[in-house]
């Protein structure tokens, strides 16, 4: 049966939070994605360089 009582007294405590919520800057410290940034860095900066050098 669900317990849908509103005193607080009878509910069990939530567990603490375990970890940290992750941001961005964890993101940016995984190793497959900088590969990924990399890669299409460089595609872009050679595409940039041979439309201003080269045509």
């Amino acid at each position: 049966m669900l317990d849908t009582s509103r005193d607080p007294a009878h509910r069990p405590a939530a567990p603490p939070p375990s970890e940290e919520p992750r941001g961005c800057l964890f993101a940016l410290s995984q190793p497959p994605l900088m590969i990924f940034l990399t890669v299409v860095g460089g595609l872009i900066l050679m595409a940039a360089v041979h439309d201003l050098f080269l045509l």
